[in-house]
């Protein structure tokens, strides 16, 4: 068995592809169905190609689409330094649901309501400020 992707839909592909580029992830291939009506991209981190998120978008809405996409779960990357990617991210005005107090775990929730979980690489680091006083803001 191989994994092949981990499939989410969204309702901005812009505003998506921007985060998850934020993120670190770089767009891999992209397919346009004229017939089907959606564009997929493919995004992974760099030198992963093999663990892709696949970003579904349907252009003429997708309007039955949950406006919480909690039930999906959650996608998980291994960053090299959670406190110098979540200050990236809040300075790009992304809410940083779950700080990374511990130095070794962090969420965050793209643009279609997906909750992403930060991990630090290898050990976790010390506590940091303002990480370790920073409360949890809306759910994760």
């Amino acid at each position: 068995m191989k994994y092949l992707h981990t499939m989410v839909r969204v309702k901005d592909l812009d505003a998506s592809i921007a985060f998850f580029k934020l993120l670190g992830l770089e767009e891999t291939r992209r397919h346009e169905s004229e017939k089907g009506r959606f564009t997929l991209v493919f995004l992974s981190p760099p030198g992963q190609p093999e663990c892709p998120v696949e970003l579904t978008y349907n252009w003429d809405g997708d309007e039955d689409l949950p406006s919480d996409s909690r039930h999906f779960g959650h996608l998980a990357y291994e960053v090299a330094d959670i406190y110098a990617k979540c200050a990236e991210l809040q300075a790009a005005g992304v809410t940083i649901n779950r700080p990374p107090r511990d130095g070794h775990m962090a969420f965050v929730r793209s643009p279609d309501n997906i909750s992403i979980e930060l991990l630090q690489a290898g050990d976790a680091l010390p506590p940091q400020e303002p990480w370790a006083s920073m409360e949890n803001t809306g759910h994760w």
